[in-house]
């Protein structure tokens, strides 16, 4: 079997390694990325409700989960989400701005792959995809890979082959397997943006599946403000979704169903209206099959004029802090990232090189590197991409750019 030699090898054809690949091709290395998928970006595709989400302006560090909340700094100041931007700009992709710094492209998601891909067409970059990734050795300086049929070998093995969230999408645990036999540990992988599933009293819920509205939610010390989402199984919506990535199992979720109210609402309320009942109180404010929920939860059936001012105290607090107590969570199927990964101690947080084996980077979800909701983990995708990709390029003698070729 010929093999084919390369300046560097990149696993995974998702958006950290076509950045990547784009980035050292670019700089004239010859670049292989593989992806035992058909077609590449595949998770871009699905992002954004097709749309993709691809950056938040926003997307600054203390926004990221990781056992080293320091790892993602250099990585992010040094790519922006303003030179994420202007690529998209340059290849005249129209977009809008969302809510809380979110930006999409005004059409498909499918323009975002294109750009990546005419990037690495620049480059040269060579795609393998379809093929799934055999044995990975390493010996004399040089990574081989075998891909199908064919073997390739080069100096610089980037994994980029992110985590188990979405499954049905191809995702696997692969990183971990292999950063392990190269002596990489592993932070506990665990299903992060991902709605939560109620047990229990909390079950009582469901029966207002599809009921969405306005809250903060919280987890320990963090909280977000967003809308939470009632389902068939137990809580979702962007709010909720949020906190996922922090929640651990045994924890409650507190929700603040009402976070404009001022304090002593409805004591105020009481005395403007003391023959209102309860629930017409709480219709006023919420949408009614949660405001009926609620109050056959409370339990009170009586006018405001009917419970003493500290009684109705004990309800403003009791509905500014709901507690909920999640049972689990909908798993890797229905995540949207992973939190955990490859851990940081063992790479390098300005090249995403391995400190143990020269010539290893990893980049993307495979790391434990996990950003919140909203174009947080696209923007790390290319920041850690672009951080190895220009590595490479810098730091190896390469063979010049060539035609992109599929192989």
């Amino acid at each position: 079997m010929t093999e084919q030699t390369y300046d560097a090898i990149i696993l995974g054809g998702g958006g950290a390694g076509l950045m990547c690949a784009a980035v050292a091709g670019q700089g004239g290395k010859r670049v292989l990325v593989i992806d035992h998928a058909d077609e590449p970006g595949k998770k871009i595709l699905i992002s954004g409700g097709g749309r993709c989400n691809f950056t938040n302006i926003g997307a600054v560090p203390d926004r990221y989960l990781s056992a080293n909340r320091h790892f993602a700094k250099s990585a992010l100041r040094r790519y922006t989400p303003a030179d994420f931007l202007a690529l998209v700009d340059r290849h005249r992709i129209a977009w809008h701005e969302k809510t809380l710094g979110q930006l999409f492209c005004d059409g498909s998601a499918r323009a975002i792959v294109a750009m990546l891909l005419d990037e690495c067409d620049a480059g040269g970059v060579t795609l393998s995809l379809g093929r799934g990734i055999g044995a990975v050795d390493h010996a004399d300086g040089r990574f081989r890979v075998a891909h199908g049929d064919r073997t390739a070998s080069a100096p610089a093995l980037v994994v980029a082959t992110g985590g188990p969230s979405i499954p049905k999408m191809g995702a696997t645990d692969y990183a971990y397997g292999l950063a392990r036999r190269f002596g990489h540990a592993i932070v506990e992988p665990r299903p992060a943006l991902v709605p939560l599933t109620l047990a229990g009293d909390d079950m009582l819920f469901r029966d207002i599946s599809g009921v969405a509205t306005d809250v903060v939610a919280r987890c320990g010390k963090t909280a977000f403000r967003e809308a939470a989402l009632f389902t068939h199984r137990g809580l979702s919506g962007p709010a909720i979704l949020q906190v996922s990535s922090y929640w651990r199992h045994g924890q409650p979720i507190g929700i603040d169903f009402l976070p404009d109210a001022p304090a002593g609402w409805l004591t105020a309320a009481k005395r403007a209206r003391p023959r209102t009942f309860l629930r017409n109180q709480l219709a006023a404010l919420l949408p009614n099959a949660l405001a009926d929920a609620l109050w056959q939860r409370i339990g009170l059936y009586g006018d405001l004029n009917s419970l003493s001012d500290t009684r109705l105290a004990e309800l403003e607090h009791r509905l500014g802090d709901w507690q909920f107590h999640p049972n689990g969570s909908e798993g890797f199927a229905k995540a949207e990232v992973t939190v955990g990964g490859i851990a940081t101690d063992g790479l390098s947080s300005q090249t995403m090189e391995s400190r143990k084996v020269p010539g290893l980077y990893a980049i993307g979800e495979a790391v434990d590197v996990t950003g919140w909701l909203g174009g947080y983990n696209f923007q790390w995708a290319w920041a850690s991409g672009w951080a190895a990709g220009t590595a490479i390029a810098a730091t190896m003698e390469g063979a010049g750019p060539r035609n992109v070729t599929s192989v």
